[in-house]
């Protein structure tokens, strides 16, 4: 989204003075929605499962007044089937009480997948009060059934005799899935103290809501703007029409027509979610690459009405109060119970361990920067907001390469057709045939039918890969439907990304990192598609957040892989391949800036796990402040290498559920390494090689244990050593 400059009155505001400004808008916020309530029947497109293929939603049909009806029918309706399973008068057994909580809240899912959907991708001031009034339901509802004692009764009683009910090994892991799920929510805490956590969670969902509202519009807000052209010199003309573009839709956008007719040309350039912004590779003039970072750096820190701090203070402390109230030391103790890493003090030693050789890397590189600089009699030291525009410069300088050469052979379509579903079809057999006849909820939006290698239909795919002023910043997939054979489901899924949207009839030109986020979110696509069990709550990406993000890293690795790399890397124009020695030097010079990157990852890491080990204890933190504090203390401040994400912004940990999970990046980096190693110690790019990881780990969700399953699969345990080799940190004896 957008950016500005800091303001230094809210920079320096006091937390405690922002946050009663912060709840009384959220409580305003329900007051007025609690007064909305709408009918719910046969004419809500939400009240019965869509007709369409897949069940896909009908988009053409849903209006944003449709929303909260729904939600709150679905809510209700979950509600009294939870607490008809909690008290029914027969023994409990294993269909009577989690077969049926399996089947129930189908309408709430129905309408909660697309709900999710449009506000994170096309959002709209109705649709953001709506979620901003449903946020506290939705927890309220998840109380209400978690801690419903004679639930909990019910399902402890199959738990403890799991041993003798002879289930299948799926259904075995269910009972204790739904176990785990009851004792982690509070199911063993007493009334008062069970009180005490619905508090907590409904004011954390207000909160984190009111979050993401706050840094959407901070970041929409915070667009470089200019009508001053030469301000924007290094742009080619594609990406200064792409620039004019975004200027007239925003203007059209938020000015009447009269108004906006009048106003001279001008140019903006949005941010995305990250610190640094892909412009900076490129504009040559200092003062506009040092707004922009300063308008990404203090997006949300610039007034009082987009000012994230107080929410986040107060998040950090509500979040610490929740894990001693649960018995653990910290949120991240109680929340890493279920993950693979087990224990925050895991995580941290995992990510601190990459710290020295890292950042050593990074001050490195930085030295080799500032010797062009300095070389170039640029009179400065480096800055942040020199970085990317640099690296870029040392490039050519060692490499004879920039990033503008590359994009010429990384058009969008062919990316996806002939690099994504090129690379699926070798591993898995997939074929795609793209649809015009579904409905989408943004022109932009397209979609594929996917089908087997034996041609039966296996899923929908939808992607929406542009940037837009009402959309979340970032790449992600998520489901419109899932996949459940109790329940009768085929997968449909989408991939949304924030690439530049190009002028109309020019192409749409991606970098590699780009790229590589196509393939990163497809990844994460095929665990969905390829899932294959019987119960929902065990199927495709719903698994650990340590875990998750292996198979979508994993699936970068293709993105470089030769036969595929060839396969789509051809230049827009002509159709040629790229050549040999131009792959050489992009290799080699996508290699010089891996030490900044990964210090950047480690960053935003070590804050999150800071954030989320505070004791319930600790007052509120001023987050500036605390920040500097944690990053110095790990070796992780580094002046010329801010975080990936700040605290202020960081959308992950304080809206998109990585609380105390962002270190889930490396560690599956770690995994997804050792798997590539694998491949390629056992032929590569082979359908034998695909189907045996489709098998024993993208068609298995949550189904059994995930060490074990990933153990068995790989033949042994993983180390870092792949993960050394790939990220350049360890000779790998090619050299």
């Amino acid at each position: 989204m957008n950016r500005l400059r800091a303001n230094g009155t809210a920079r320096t505001r006091s937390i405690l003075q922002l946050w009663p400004a912060v709840a009384a808008v959220a409580l305003a916020c329900c007051a007025v929605h609690a007064q909305q309530a709408a009918a719910f029947g046969p004419s809500n497109p939400f009240y019965a499962p869509s007709m369409l293929p897949f069940q896909a939603p009908p988009f053409d049909k849903i209006k944003d007044s449709d929303y909260q009806p729904a939600i709150d029918a679905g809510l209700a309706q979950q509600l009294k089937e939870a607490e008809a399973i909690a008290n029914n008068p027969a023994p409990p057994t294993f269909q009577n009480t989690l077969v049926a909580l399996e089947k129930s809240g189908q309408l709430l899912n129905r309408v909660q997948f697309v709900f999710n959907c449009v506000t994170g991708a096309n959002t709209d001031d109705e649709l953001e009060k709506v979620q901003a009034y449903e946020a506290p339901r939705f927890a309220a509802n998840q109380d209400a059934i978690y801690l419903n004692s004679r639930l909990f009764a019910r399902v402890k009683a199959i738990y403890d005799k799991r041993a003798s009910l002879h289930l299948d090994p799926e259904s075995l892991k269910l009972a204790e899935w739904y176990y785990q799920q009851f004792i982690k929510a509070g199911a063993l805490l007493s009334d008062a103290d069970k009180e005490k956590l619905k508090k907590i969670n409904e004011e954390d969902a207000t909160l984190s809501n009111d979050f993401m509202t706050r840094l959407l519009a901070a970041t929409r807000d915070g667009a470089y703007f200019t009508t001053d052209v030469s301000a924007l010199a290094g742009l080619n003309d594609a990406q200064l029409a792409a620039a004019a573009q975004a200027a007239q839709a925003r203007s059209s956008a938020t000015a009447d027509k009269s108004a906006a007719a009048g106003k001279q040309p001008g140019w903006l350039i949005p941010l995305q979610n990250t610190t640094q912004q892909p412009d900076l590779s490129f504009l040559t003039n200092r003062d506009t690459r040092r707004a922009i970072f300063e308008n990404s750096w203090n997006r949300t820190e610039r007034s009082d009405t987009n000012d994230t701090r107080a929410i986040i203070a107060r998040l950090a402390q509500l979040r610490a109060q929740k894990g001693a109230l649960l018995g653990y030391p910290s949120f991240a103790a109680w929340n890493l119970t279920d993950q693979m890493a087990k224990t925050p003090e895991t995580a941290l030693h995992f990510v601190e361990a990459l710290v020295p050789a890292t950042t050593a890397g990074a001050a490195s590189e930085a030295k080799d920067i500032q010797a062009l600089i300095d070389a170039q009699h640029g009179g400065f030291t480096l800055a942040p907001w020199d970085w990317e525009f640099y690296t870029e410069q040392v490039r050519k300088a060692k490499y004879d390469l920039d990033e503008s050469q590359e994009k010429s052979y990384f058009e969008l379509n062919n990316v996806l057709q002939n690099g994504v579903f090129y690379a699926a079809h070798q591993l898995y057999g997939l074929t795609f045939k793209e649809r015009h006849d579904l409905p989408v909820y943004q022109p932009d939006v397209r979609v594929f039918e996917v089908f087997d290698a034996d041609s039966r239909p296996l899923a929908l795919f939808y992607c929406d890969y542009f940037k837009r002023d009402n959309k979340n910043g970032g790449a992600w997939m998520d489901e419109l439907v899932g996949q459940s054979k109790l329940l009768g489901t085929l997968p449909v899924v989408y991939n949304v990304a924030n690439f530049e949207k190009p002028a109309p009839g020019q192409p749409a030109l991606l970098s590699f990192d780009d790229v590589t986020t196509m393939f990163h979110e497809f990844g994460h696509a095929l665990h969905g598609m390829f899932a294959d069990t019987e119960y929902p709550s065990l199927s495709g990406p719903q698994v650990a957040r340590d875990f998750v993000e292996f198979p979508s890293q994993f699936n970068e690795h293709w993105a470089s892989y030769p036969e595929v790399f060839h396969h789509y890397a051809r230049n827009y124009k002509t159709g040629e391949p790229m050549p040999a020695d131009l792959v050489a030097k992009m290799n080699k010079a996508h290699a010089f800036d891996q030490r900044h990157n990964l210090t950047e990852l480690l960053a935003a890491a070590e804050l999150d796990l800071k954030w989320h080990t505070l004791p319930a204890s600790a007052p509120l933190q001023d987050p500036d402040v605390f920040e500097k504090q944690a990053l110095q203390k790990a070796g992780l401040w580094m002046a010329v290498v801010p975080p990936r994400y700040r605290s202020s912004y960081f959308l992950h940990i304080w809206a998109n559920g990585y609380a105390a999970g962002y270190y889930a990046y490396l560690w599956t980096e770690m995994l997804d390494d050792n798997a590539f190693q694998w491949f390629e110690d056992h032929g590569g790019l082979t359908r034998a090689n695909g189907d045996r990881f489709r098998r024993m780990v993208l068609s298995r969700g949550n189904t059994e244990d995930l060490e074990t399953m990933y153990d068995t699969w790989l033949g042994g345990k993983p180390t870092i050593d792949p993960m050394l080799k790939f990220r350049g940190l360890k000779d790998d004896g090619s050299n």
